[in-house]
């Protein structure tokens, strides 16, 4: 949006000087420029405000060079604060000032855009841009260093080392030959950076130090900065967190007071690192909140600078529009004091035209607005009467589904069960079977009438709440007390796999939801676990608290779920069944019985499953607050 607004606003500026303005105002508007050039690295926030201050003075004297080149100081500017895009903005608003008689300004204008793009990773304009520029350097040593040196870094972000440690050490050789001091202080850090990466250690450390004391020579706070942070990742690599901890910090205090937001950000993950090698986790915590904080805040930043560009670029527009507007209502009004005349008489006429048709129109408009209100009328009755056979029609597809699934639940999964227990009877009662048999295969068959009561159970449940809708009194629910109800109510099943139950719940914490729903999810959960998990086995149930909100699991060391049947898991259309290892049948109603019950509280169900080793079921609900 900004590009485009750019691209129209500056489309029709004209180009050159006026001839009438004084030297020496122009003589300041370069002096003014030339200083930010010099110091937006160390004070940026000064340096903006007298590039802003050259702006305006270069704009009110139609000073196209000077005006470009503080657009392009500008840039420079918000690029050292790390916001890409309005530096980017300001780069391309420059390229329409510049003249076309000083190809080193446009190379030094393209290559600034190749590093922006570099830092928002887009490496393919990065380098089109640097090639433009190389095109404008001619033979320059100077700007082809610049080029060289941008063009290093795409190739390390690339990960092509070799080429971009090459690239690095050209720049290296034409900044010393012209003694380019800022640039050689960049270019050792590169090379720090490339040789880190490359696991180096050694050259990179003494890049770094080099780099290092370099920074201290230029005054470049900003690179000063990143080569404390980039030493701390380089200690990190060796191992020496201490050394590593002392030099982020200050990495991260010198970018918070020069505003670098990728310098803090990156202080505070490599501190994160850190105090997590040395197992403080603690303080390791606290970094990586203070890193997420930075991200944040950058994005934010980012927004508000956006919303601010976007008003003071409006805000001078508006200035200087007004000064043109001055001056062609001053020879307007000339000219309009010999049409005034022929304006009065061409007016009169016009009048009695607009009368007669002002006439008719409203005619033609009356009988119009009489038919568009029936027709209206009529449009709006047919589409209540649609609306309505919409409804109709979906209400009854959906009654027709629900008779469908629950007829062939029904028929399929609970007929088994009723039909084994018919048999027995019959075989019982005809005298084919003893009592020792018959108890023999009643404690066989328990476990599968136990899954057919749940099944029921949840059917009845769920057709319950797609008929009525689901009935929600919520209440604070003790988790480790409904555990230890649930333990009881399937503690002979326990018993006849010999599986052992653990309440690892947290005493005491309770979560705000229906008490009869999570009861319903948990006891699904934990006869799903006893189903599959076999003989001496373990079932846990267990609770931890994240954020406000308590996270329950039930743990089971059974055979695990295959990873290709987790997607889908909870839904009815694709349900997942399996039978159990006491060839215990279900219909996979349950889990997706269980997932609307826990969303409709306001949490969420999830799982982890590992074949042969076991699953783990989760789910999140909110703490009770005092």
């Amino acid at each position: 949006m900004l590009l485009l607004m750019h691209g129209i606003a500056y489309a029709q500026k004209e180009n050159g000087t006026d001839p009438r303005t004084p030297p020496a105002l122009i003589e300041t508007i370069d002096n003014l420029n030339k200083h930010v050039e010099e110091t937006y690295v160390s004070a940026p926030y000064q340096a903006r405000a007298t590039a802003e201050h050259a702006l305006l003075l270069a704009e009110n004297i139609k000073y196209n060079e000077g005006t470009g080149s503080a657009f392009l100081n500008l840039g420079h500017v918000y690029w050292s604060q790390s916001y890409y895009p309005i530096s980017l903005f300001y780069f391309n608003s420059a390229l329409n000032y510049l003249p076309k008689n000083k190809p080193l300004l446009l190379a030094h204008c393209y290559s600034s855009i190749g590093r922006a793009y570099t830092d928002l990773q887009n490496y393919t304009l990065a380098l089109k841009n640097l090639a433009v520029a190389s095109d404008f350097a001619g033979t320059n040593q100077k700007m082809l260093a610049e080029v060289y040196s941008e063009r290093s870094l795409v190739y390390l972000k690339l990960k092509r080392y070799d080429k971009g440690i090459a690239n690095a050490k050209l720049a290296m050789q034409l900044s010393r030959v012209i003694n380019d001091q800022p640039a050689l202080c960049i270019l050792y850090s590169r090379l720090a950076n490339a040789y880190r990466v490359k696991g180096q250690y050694k050259q990179a450390i003494a890049y770094s130090d080099t780099a290092l004391h370099m920074s201290y020579l230029v005054n470049n706070r900003r690179l000063r900065a990143i080569s404390f942070i980039e030493r701390a990742i380089i200690y990190n690599s060796l191992s020496q967190y201490n050394d590593a901890i002392h030099l982020a910090q200050k990495g991260a205090a010198l970018s918070d007071s020069i505003g670098v937001m990728d310098g803090i950000s990156s202080a505070y993950k490599t501190l994160t690192y850190s105090f997590e090698q040395k197992h403080d986790m603690a303080q390791s915590l606290a970094y990586q909140k203070k890193y997420t904080q930075a991200l944040d805040s950058l994005n934010a930043t980012n927004k508000r600078k956006t919303t601010e560009l976007i008003q003071s670029y409006f805000e001078l527009n508006s200035r200087l529009n007004a000064i043109a507007a001055v001056e062609q209502k001053a020879k307007q009004y000339s000219e309009k004091i010999h049409l005034q005349k022929a304006i009065i008489i061409t007016l009169l006429v016009s009048l009695l035209v607009v009368i007669l048709a002002l006439s008719v129109t409203f005619y033609l408009y009356k009988q119009k607005r009489v038919l568009t209100n029936r027709m209206r009328k009529q449009h709006k009755a047919l589409l209540i009467q649609k609306e309505l056979i919409e409804e109709q029609s979906v209400n009854l597809a959906g009654i027709n589904s629900l008779k469908d699934k629950l007829l062939a639940v029904i028929g399929h999964d609970l007929r088994t069960p009723l039909a084994n227990l018919h048999s027995i009877l019959r075989l019982y009662s005809t005298g084919v079977l003893t009592d020792a048999e018959v108890q023999e295969l009643m404690q066989e068959i328990e476990p599968v009438v136990q899954g057919a009561e749940l099944t029921l159970s949840n059917l009845l449940e769920w057709a319950g709440s797609q008929i009525r809708g689901i009935n929600h009194e919520p209440s604070a629910v003790d988790i480790y007390l409904t555990g230890a109800e649930i333990g009881r109510i399937f503690s002979y099943l326990f018993q006849q796999k010999n599986i052992r139950f653990e309440n690892k719940a947290l005493p005491g914490m309770c979560v705000q939801a229906d008490e009869r729903h999570i009861k319903v999810v948990i006891s699904n959960l934990v006869s799903n676990a006893i189903k599959f998990t076999g003989d001496n086995g373990t079932v846990t149930l267990l609770s931890t608290v994240d954020e406000g909100r308590l996270v329950t699991s039930i743990k089971d060391t059974g055979n695990g779920i295959p990873a290709e049947k987790l997607h889908g898991l909870f839904g009815l259309n694709t349900k997942y069944t399996a039978t159990g290892t006491s060839g215990e049948k279900g219909t996979g109603i349950g889990l997706f019985l269980c997932k609307e019950l826990i969303e409709f509280n306001g949490g969420r169900l999830w799982v982890n499953s590992k074949v042969n080793e076991g699953s783990i079921f989760s789910f999140s609900l909110p703490l009770v607050t005092d």
